[in-house]
């Protein structure tokens, strides 16, 4: 049976998260309105890197905060690579605001500095190997709680980690052609 994946598609890169999920066959559901939480059954979804203040936001103004925050809490998979990550962090080190608050890690926004601090590495993801990384304006993961794993360390900074139905990245797996991350996602369905 084809899985189908959410992707929240309100700001952010969700279009090249699609284009991942497509070429593992997967069918993809952009995810604009509160009904299409509701209405559709899904398998996972992803929060896609972007703005975590605008996401936040326009998750609230559609309606969309609560229906998501359950279907999370009930135990649907979900991927969240740099912005989502920051939506689903119970804290955030250096902002007031938390946002859905779903995953037991604490971490810090903007850790890499400004957008000229963006880099790309190849680093050891566990389970996975060696994989490309690409990190933007990325947090970093300062504490993760003991129900959580980590699956990556980059330059002594937690990168990676899942914590039950919850998979985050720092860095954008989706702006690679390695389908790794996702792959190892649609395996936690």
């Amino acid at each position: 049976m084809r899985r189908k994946i959410g992707i929240l598609a309100i700001q952010g890169a969700f279009a090249e998260h699609a284009s991942m999920l497509s070429a593992l066959n997967v069918e993809v559901i952009e995810i604009r309105q509160k009904s299409h939480l509701e209405n559709i059954e899904l398998d996972g979804i992803i929060l896609p890197g972007g703005e975590s203040t605008v996401m936040g936001k326009l998750l609230r103004e559609l309606d969309m905060f609560y229906p998501l925050k359950k279907l999370i809490e009930d135990g649907l998979p979900v991927l969240g690579t740099c912005a989502g990550l920051i939506l689903l962090a119970k804290e955030v080190i250096n902002d007031n605001e938390c946002h859905l608050a779903t995953m037991d890690i604490s971490i810090k926004r903007n850790a890499y500095g400004r957008q000229l601090g963006s880099f790309q590495v190849n680093h050891e993801f566990k389970y996975l190997g060696e994989i490309p990384m690409t990190f933007i304006r990325a947090p970093y993961i300062n504490s993760i709680s003991n129900e959580g794993e980590i699956l990556a360390i980059v330059d002594n900074n937690i990168v990676a980690a899942r914590q039950n139905n919850m998979l985050v990245t720092s860095f954008h797996p989706e702006l690679t052609t390695d389908l790794s991350v996702h792959k190892y996602f649609l395996d936690m369905i």
